[in-house]
């Protein structure tokens, strides 16, 4: 595998933000290319446009900048992909108009934000953070999770078994009933899909809106982490956050039939890649990232093998002499060919500085709106390099640029 490296013209400049507001930062009026509309409509030629996003808690700010980025530079994804937060983030934009998003989005995340009393108790330098992280986690947040009761009576209390967690996410219910418009999944042009691991099987399960209506048990089925939310029912089964599974929900998108050309963003919230840990809280940081960043290597090192495998097979057929080609045997057997090509553009959300592992619940004002505004800053910076416009070897069907804050690696 060769490795480019190709310096970044810089990150953009974020806009003026006032402290504690989590609203959508207006970052495409100071400095923004007027040339992005034609990059779009360069995009646009590599096939679909396809958007996958991670399950994590708060980090899934960083993903509302990304859509925005895409958004201001008129890229509107024909497929959407998610799961956990992801899955939510993916239902808000599938489930509006193109000129809604934005405005759902940020009415989510201000929605599920803390309130300003844990804000000003996150501001004690050095213990803030974390106790205002742990009244997260004791009190909830009133649009998303509350406490239940029952469940903190022992371990071995009897409860449903579809009101099994720690928490009530009727909340979140109420909350998404008013932000996703379900019809226009089910007629509307964007694709939703959404991960959830079936308790009983422990399968992974992808609800596609093209094969199949997509609900609010759906979504809510994709973010229901064990042991903190409870499983959700649907069609006699119950299912929990495809977090457990696959938190990386890529390979709906390398396994769909049938495989098109397309152009990937792949957004990723937890960080594969990390120092080692020295301190306990460290440590419990770090396992998290390696939990929930969910194999992301060995997933892409898999796909390239298997797409470079399908355009040796079609160039093998090509070479077969055309009185043989048209047998049944040899038609069976070209069937495993195929000559679409996917760019995977792999976007890696940075840490913040004094996170530690109780960073999935800091819905902070602070940390919603720094997430976000990374997220704006890094898909600018692979929107103005555009690095799948690139020559690439012609067998090569799965093709990796991966953004390293600052750098593009780009594999070939």
């Amino acid at each position: 595998m060769n490795e480019v490296v190709k310096k970044t013209t810089g990150p953009a400049q974020a806009g003026s933000v006032a402290p504690g507001d989590a609203s959508l930062p207006d970052l495409s009026r100071q400095g923004a290319e007027a040339s992005l509309a034609e990059r779009a409509r360069r995009a646009a030629r590599h096939g679909q446009f396809v958007l996958v996003l991670q399950g994590g808690g708060a980090l899934g700010a960083y993903q509302v900048g990304v859509y925005q980025a895409l958004h201001e530079a008129g890229i509107e994804p024909d497929w959407v992909i998610g799961t956990s937060i992801g899955a939510i983030n993916a239902g808000i934009i599938a489930g509006n108009a193109p000129e809604d998003r934005l405005a759902k989005l940020d009415a989510f995340w201000r929605k599920v934000q803390q309130l300003p009393s844990l804000a000003a108790l996150g501001g004690i330098a050095g213990v803030g953070p974390a106790m205002a992280n742990w009244a997260t986690v004791t009190y909830g947040i009133s649009g998303f999770f509350r406490p239940n009761p029952l469940a903190f009576l022992g371990l071995d209390v009897p409860l449903a078994p579809d009101g099994a967690g720690y928490y009530s996410t009727r909340p979140l219910a109420n909350t998404l009933a008013h932000l996703i418009d379900f019809e226009r999944i089910k007629s509307g042009p964007t694709r939703l899909t959404v991960g959830a691991a079936n308790v009983r099987t422990s399968e992974m399960r992808y609800f596609d809106s093209r094969d199949g209506s997509i609900a609010l048990e759906h979504v809510m089925a994709s973010g229901a982490l064990p042991p903190a939310f409870p499983a959700i029912r649907i069609d006699g089964e119950l299912y929990w956050d495809g977090g457990i599974l696959s938190n990386t929900p890529v390979e709906a998108v390398f396994d769909d039939n049938p495989r098109k050309n397309s152009l990937v963003f792949a957004v990723h919230i937890w960080n594969p890649n990390g120092s080692e840990p020295e301190t306990i809280r460290q440590v419990m940081n770090r396992q998290k990232d390696v939990q929930y960043s969910s194999r992301a290597a060995s997933h892409i090192k898999r796909q390239r093998q298997l797409h470079r495998l399908r355009h040796v097979i079609a160039e093998l057929v090509q070479r077969i002499p055309e009185a043989e080609r048209d047998t049944p045997a040899v038609r069976e057997l070209a069937a495993y060919g195929c000559l679409t090509r996917m760019h995977v553009v792999r976007l890696l959300a940075p840490s913040l500085d004094g996170e530690d592992h109780t960073k999935d619940v800091d819905f902070s004002a602070k940390g919603i709106r720094a997430r976000r505004e990374a997220g704006y800053r890094d898909t600018m910076d692979a929107l103005r390099q555009m690095p799948w416009e690139g020559e690439v070897d012609a067998l090569e069907g799965f093709v990796l640029h991966e953004l390293q804050h600052g750098a593009t690696m780009v594999e070939l």
